[in-house]
């Protein structure tokens, strides 16, 4: 079976169209770097299978199990026209596996820092990392935290081996847990910031298209953003449809713990939820999402899934503000969202 590799220049024209977040990370690119040299895969599912073929008819190759990591050579577009997703992943190991069941990872260790009495924000910088309930790697477990989630670190504490281990808020249980510093990148102030000041409020606009799970930004009527979603779909424990209508992004977090439901039928206890842009009080957002990277079609329970970089732009570009030391902005203003079929 013939097969459509993307090659680097492919991926940096896709970048260029705001559709980047469909396949990979937010990566920094230089111009005698190989995007693909440092390019991990996490699996999502509970297991997952490789393919000699980017096709689930072709033949199997290795099982893989959740959380294992495996490095992603290329990228490969599958020949199902009809499929909602076709991006495949070429893995080191040889064989294919479906971009859906894959959250693309790097590896990134941080010189951890004391950090001050007001605290800062921060992401996870490799594939996962275990929080504990002390700064004790022999300590009670509390959760794992992947890649690209983002927490508020209160403070730092330095072991008798000299290593920093910082203290993460949890927002939702009001304790905090407690991962090795060096698994935590801080994000710098400019990071922050918003996008395009230069257009008032009223000239921007995010469309949400349920029917082609695409998400657009608009400014004065120019499309400047575009990305794949999942919105609310039919799960085994009901039905959870994204809304039709007008709405605006009142409310913005940067991280929020999400959790609600039984766990053993499509329940979720989600730590560090990044980039959060409320549209309705019942939790309806924009967020970035980790546990699946299978955009394309309805799946989440009622909210607008994203890819953490996707999430992160819009968060950025929306209004209001969300001031870098501050847990979250609730006001009556914000972006018009308008929610179509």
């Amino acid at each position: 079976m013939s097969k459509s590799v993307l090659s680097r220049r492919d991926f940096l024209k896709l970048s260029g169209y705001g559709l980047m977040g469909m396949f990979l990370p937010n990566l920094s690119l230089k111009p005698s770097n190989d995007i693909f040299d440092t390019l991990l895969g996490r699996v999502i599912d509970r297991s997952l299978w490789s393919y000699e073929e980017p096709d689930r008819k072709s033949k199997r190759k290795k099982l893989y199990w959740h959380d294992l990591t495996l490095r992603i050579t290329n990228s490969t577009i599958s020949e199902d026209k009809t499929a909602y997703n076709r991006v495949w992943y070429e893995v080191e190991e040889g064989g294919y596996v479906y971009s859906g069941s894959i959250q693309p990872v790097r590896t990134v260790l941080n010189v951890p820092q004391l950090v001050s009495l007001d605290g800062a924000l921060g992401d996870v910088s490799v594939p996962f990392t275990d929080a504990h309930l002390e700064a004790n790697p022999n300590s009670e477990l509390v959760y794992r935290l992947y890649y690209e989630t983002v927490h508020w670190v209160t403070a730092s504490a330095v072991l008798s081996d000299g290593s920093i281990w910082y203290a993460l808020l949890d927002d939702k249980f009001e304790q905090s847990y407690f991962v090795p510093g060096e698994h935590i990148r801080l994000i710098p102030d400019e990071e922050l910031s918003p996008l395009s000041t230069d257009i008032p409020n009223a000239d921007k606009r995010i469309e949400v298209r349920l029917n082609d799970q695409l998400v657009l930004g608009y400014e004065k009527g120019r499309l400047v953003f575009a990305t794949r979603t999942a919105t609310g779909g039919r799960l085994r424990s009901g039905t959870y449809t994204t809304p039709v209508g007008d709405y605006i992004t009142y409310h913005k977090r940067p991280t929020r713990h999400m959790a609600a439901g039984d766990l053993a039928s499509s329940g979720f206890d989600l730590p560090g939820v990044p980039w959060v842009t409320y549209i309705k009080e019942n939790g309806t957002s924009f967020h970035g999402t980790y546990w699946h990277n299978d955009y394309g079609r309805p799946r989440s329970h009622g909210c607008i899934n994203l890819t953490p970089q996707a999430a992160k732009w819009l968060y950025r570009w929306s209004t209001p503000t969300v001031p870098s030391n501050k847990e979250f902005v609730y006001g009556r203003v914000g972006t018009r969202v308008d929610i179509i079929e």
